[in-house]
């Protein structure tokens, strides 16, 4: 179905407005997924605040083209699908990558932006291995207290032994008083 002057420019001037907003977006290949299949990781990835769309390769390119962003445009061959997060730069990538093991579907990234950075196929799918923002945070807390926890139970040995002292002191004397 052809689209008007129109809706293409609508459709630029929303992605202009997305690529602007969006801290991660991936360019990804949906070639061999079904619809119902391109359906539900939409529906997946919105749950996520993540936004997938299926869109005509001109329209990215024009939209590209209008923010100076360059480097999306050279991977705009076939079958093209963006993914878009305003939230968190790597849930685009963290988030496919999970998808498509699970549904066993070859992952095909593209390329994508994070954080204002263009990264290639090999990086975007590098990070999309590494763990959430949350988890990530939870492990540096958890590595911040663990030391923190050791040196209070270490601290805290001297001190047991100076009470384990004066206890054996505090027995003997109870043991000579009632010896005498």
């Amino acid at each position: 179905m052809a689209l008007s002057k129109d809706s293409k420019k609508k459709i630029i001037q929303d992605l202009i407005v997305k690529l602007k907003e969006s801290k991660g977006i991936i360019l990804t290949d949906y070639q061999g997924m079904n619809v119902s299949q391109i359906n539900r990781l939409r529906d997946e990835l919105k749950e996520k605040k993540v936004e997938f769309r299926v869109t005509k390769n001109t329209l990215i390119e024009k939209a590209s083209e209008e923010l100076n962003i360059k480097e999306l445009t050279k991977d705009l061959v076939g079958c093209t699908a963006i993914a878009f997060s305003s939230d968190d730069g790597v849930a685009p990538a963290r988030l496919l990558n999970e998808y498509f093991k699970k549904n066993k579907i070859d992952l095909k990234v593209k390329s994508g932006l994070v954080e204002g950075r263009f990264l290639n196929q090999e990086k975007v799918i590098e990070i999309a291995s590494l763990p959430s923002k949350d988890v990530l945070i939870a492990q540096i807390v958890a590595g911040v207290k663990s030391p923190l926890y050791s040196l209070v139970f270490v601290l805290q040995g001297p001190l047991r032994g100076l009470i384990y002292t004066l206890e054996a002191i505090k027995k003997e004397k109870e043991k000579e008083i009632e010896v005498s």
